[in-house]
């Protein structure tokens, strides 16, 4: 099989259904199998070898019943625009339209706060998130820094991105030396707790890069029992990365 008139490579994508499919070349699997990719709202077709990409893209037409079924189950695509309400690091955060400059206007008394922004469609969400993404980082700046000092770890470089398969990645320096942290400036969209728990996680990759015993002490001399906050990012991280969408 060929895709327009080539044969099948590791990461070509193929249409299903109206759902995008992605091949994916897996040493380690032992059969064709097929997933879905919940944060980028895709299906992988993962096969052992590259001359079983055929049988993996067909293996996806079999099942194309199966894939409008599991992408029927993601939250609906949440675009941004004047009217909305959202909540950032659990407050909440209605959006309105404005002039000049978008700007983030704190309200008092528990009133939510503001986002005023001019246009409309995809310029007007560019602007709401540019200023959710400066958000973002100011938090979780501020919460690295908390816990790296509690850790005694140098105080790493942080910047946000718009990761989709990890909402942190901890990048240590050399013994002594501050490293880098990058997070999912996504981590906005989630309660506070959560967000801050992911700092903690990555801050103790500082000291343990791995998932062992003594990394998982750190975690929860930091933040306590974290079960929960993973738990409810394996259940509405699709949501958070439906958003803007």
């Amino acid at each position: 099989m060929s895709l327009l008139g080539r044969q099948l490579a590791d990461g070509d994508r193929l249409e299903v259904a109206g759902a995008v499919v992605t091949l994916k070349v897996h040493r380690r699997a032992r059969r064709v199998s097929l997933r879905l990719d919940r944060t980028r709202r895709e299906i992988v077709a993962t096969a052992p070898s590259v001359r079983r990409l055929p049988e993996a893209a067909a293996f996806a037409r079999e099942r194309a019943s199966w894939i409008v079924e599991r992408l029927a189950e993601l939250p609906a695509a949440a675009p941004v625009s004047p009217g909305m309400t959202l909540h950032v690091f659990g407050e909440a955060v209605r959006l309105e339209a404005g002039s000049g400059r978008a700007r983030w206007i704190e309200a008092e008394g528990g009133a939510p706060h503001r986002i005023t922004a001019m246009g409309e469609g995809e310029g007007y969400a560019r602007a709401v998130i540019l200023l959710i993404r400066k958000r973002a980082l100011t938090v979780l700046t501020e919460r690295t820094a908390h816990y790296a000092a509690r850790l005694g770890a140098p105080m790493p470089k942080v910047s946000v991105a718009d990761a989709k398969s990890r909402w942190g990645s901890c990048r240590p320096g050399p013994r002594g030396t501050a490293g880098s942290i990058r997070y999912s400036w996504r981590l906005a969209l989630a309660p506070f707790e959560v967000a801050d728990y992911v700092a903690a996680h990555e801050c103790a990759h500082l000291l343990e890069l791995n998932h062992g015993p003594r990394f998982w002490a750190h975690v929860k001399a930091l933040v306590g029992d974290e079960r929960r906050h993973r738990a409810w990012l394996r259940a509405e991280g699709a949501r958070l990365h439906a958003f803007g969408r």
